[in-house]
């Protein structure tokens, strides 16, 4: 007995006389925001997809070219100090730091789901439990609690302890808002039928919530892969970040270190800089497309 959700794009259900696909292009066309954000983000994965095919990433390694050359048709880029091809730098360094976002923002994201979910329906001592734990974090600097866990592992760390780090703190927000959506969503009318029909706690929460709650779900993942990015390149412009990992924060922190910009390098620390306004862009344009489809109002207004 599921309800309908309320989260269902508007193409979901062509109009009699347009197809599916007719559907999902007037979709776009009134909805470009959400086109554009992912053509940008698409564009940054396929640099990590593509880009090793047409660029030697092992040129990304230091001592590989010769050092401090400005871009010319044999370095597009240019290289840094230390002998690095920069666009080898960006090819190798782009799908690192997206990994480092989709792991912390996946985790983030599924601690979030289990404790917002249990929380928003269980209430009780559960939900006391967690509203306590979570309000209390909150208040805690989450910059300066990543930078002493970053700091107390720092030599051995590597991509995937990286993403676990900033993890370590990019669930608080997620099961906040999850939950405050659980409390709303366990009052309606269809809950109450499906409790009626005999359905646990974990049946409704599966069959029932977590299908409603999918388009919100998608923009809380997108907002968790954007904080996580962002903590992520904040640790690595600090030097906390894997020292031997191309990602785009380090190669931040290293062109800081050699003091780039005053010496004039500017092919060092541009690109990464544009590299990461494109990935916000696309992720803030994926969210706030995605609000549509996850906002009940802006889709009847649509």
């Amino acid at each position: 007995m599921a309800a309908t959700s309320i989260g269902s794009p508007a193409l979901a259900e062509p109009r009699p006389g347009r197809t599916r696909a007719q559907a999902i292009g007037a979709y776009c066309r009134r909805n470009p925001t959400l086109v554009v954000g992912l053509v940008l983000v698409l564009a940054l994965l396929a640099i990590g997809l593509i880009g090793p095919v047409f660029v030697d990433v092992n040129n990304a390694v230091p001592t590989s070219t010769i050092p401090d050359q400005p871009p010319s048709s044999d370095l597009p880029l240019g290289s840094d100090d230390q002998g690095r091809d920069m666009l080898a730098v960006l090819v190798a360094g782009v799908p690192l730091t997206l990994r480092v976002g989709f792991i912390a923002g996946s985790v983030g994201l599924l601690i979030g789901i289990i404790l917002g979910f249990l929380s928003g329906y269980q209430g009780g001592v559960v939900d006391t439990i967690v509203r306590m734990v979570v309000d209390t974090l909150l208040t805690v600097p989450g910059l300066l609690v990543l930078i002493i866990i970053a700091n107390s592992i720092k030599g051995v760390i590597d991509i995937n302890l990286m993403a676990l780090v900033v993890a370590s703190l990019a669930w608080m927000h997620p099961t906040r808002t999850i939950r405050a959506q659980v409390l709303s969503f366990r009052e309606r009318a269809y809950v109450h039928m499906a409790k009626l029909s005999g359905m646990n706690g974990i049946e409704i929460i599966v069959r029932e919530l977590i299908p409603n709650l999918l388009p919100y779900l998608a923009a809380t993942f997108v907002g968790a892969v954007a904080g996580a990015v962002l903590a992520s390149i904040g640790l690595e412009a600090l030097g906390l970040g894997p020292q031997n990992e191309p990602t785009i924060g380090m190669t931040i922190y290293w062109s800081i270190s050699f003091n780039a910009l005053l010496r004039g390098l500017w092919w060092w620390w541009v690109p990464p800089i544009v590299i990461i306004v494109c990935l916000f862009t696309g992720l803030f344009m994926i969210s706030a497309g995605l609000d549509e489809i996850a906002n009940p109002r802006r889709r009847r207004a649509a």
